[in-house]
């Protein structure tokens, strides 16, 4: 009887589609996502892209052929006129200088002191969630304010040169902005301070996502935190310390003018000039196109050597 019953449900069940001998499994369909139609969803953005960056890097090649001494005057084709005045004028080789110094600081400094700070946040340490939002601060304050506190800190009767008399040290208290020797570095100082909690941040946001594990095992193998920071973490995120070192190498190097334009505006004399002031300086100051586009032109060549010497000496593959 169990028997007979088994056979009839068996039977009943539906036959399995036989195997086709000698065919394969089928290749998998093609995604919807690539197609014409993908690209014609890029056409807006690439459209922005083209009109919005390379015009304006187009414009600044031809306007740095051209004799322009101002936005309504009359323009004449000047060859290679504006290259030789820039390359012949002292005050060029003086904003170069400032701005190799500040690079030289300024960058290995925020990086190394960034790294190390976003290093200790990924610990999460007591207080860290209050940590990050703080580091955050010198972001959310607008560039005019950043020059108020320190304009009123660096004064002469500021909130420094006060400390100094207060604590015995009245020797070393200068007027720090209008000082040759001083200026630019109070520039730095400025520039590390706004970068250095924001870039923090970032390299704790990127190590959180480092295996815990390889951090334990380090350490169990008698690794300290300054070693494990170093040969452990380090090699993991290293491509992500190349593209943050090449965004805060560009935005030093284009991004101080604002900067200097509200604390020293270039001086005393040219002690504070950097390459990216002296494009606004000559452009809206003194109304030289020609000069100031001049300066631009090399001024981008030398951020694209810079760009491609960070990129060898980390080893980026991208």
């Amino acid at each position: 009887m169990t028997t007979a019953t088994g056979t009839a449900s068996r039977q009943s069940r539906p036959a399995a589609p036989a195997a086709r001998s000698g065919q394969g499994p089928r290749p998998p369909e093609k995604s919807a996502g690539r197609g014409p139609r993908s690209t014609l969803l890029a056409v807006p953005a690439l459209v922005w892209y083209l009109l919005f960056m390379i015009g304006p890097l187009v414009a600044m090649f031809v306007i740095a052929a051209l004799r322009w001494p101002g936005m309504l005057q009359p323009r004449s084709f000047a060859e290679t006129a504006n290259y030789r005045t820039v390359l012949a004028d002292p005050v060029f080789w003086d904003a170069t200088r400032n701005s190799l110094v500040q690079l030289a600081i300024a960058l290995p400094v925020m990086i190394l002191c960034a790294y190390m700070l976003g290093y200790y946040v990924a610990q999460r340490p007591r207080g860290h969630r209050v940590l990050r939002y703080l580091l955050f601060v010198p972001g959310l304050i607008s560039t005019p304010a950043k020059a108020m506190v320190f304009y009123a800190a660096l004064s002469p009767d500021g909130l420094v040169n006060t400390g100094l008399h207060a604590t015995g040290l009245g020797s070393l208290a200068t007027t720090w902005l209008a000082d040759p020797g001083t200026a630019l570095y109070c520039l730095i100082a400025v520039d590390i301070w706004s970068g250095v909690g924001f870039t923090a941040v970032l390299f704790a946001a990127r190590l959180g996502s480092v295996p815990e594990e390889m951090g334990e095992a380090a350490q169990l193998d008698g690794a300290g935190h300054w070693r494990t920071m170093w040969r452990i973490h380090f090699p993991v995120i290293r491509d992500y310390v190349g593209v943050v070192t090449m965004l805060q190498f560009l935005w030093t190097l284009f991004g101080s003018a604002q900067m200097v334009l509200l604390l020293t505006q270039g001086g005393p004399g040219t002690s504070s000039t950097t390459l990216s002031f002296l494009v606004y300086q000559k452009a809206f100051i003194e109304a030289d196109l020609g000069y100031s586009q001049a300066v631009g032109v090399l001024l981008f060549l030398f951020g694209l050597a810079g760009m491609l010497l960070i990129r060898r000496s980390l080893k980026q593959n991208y």
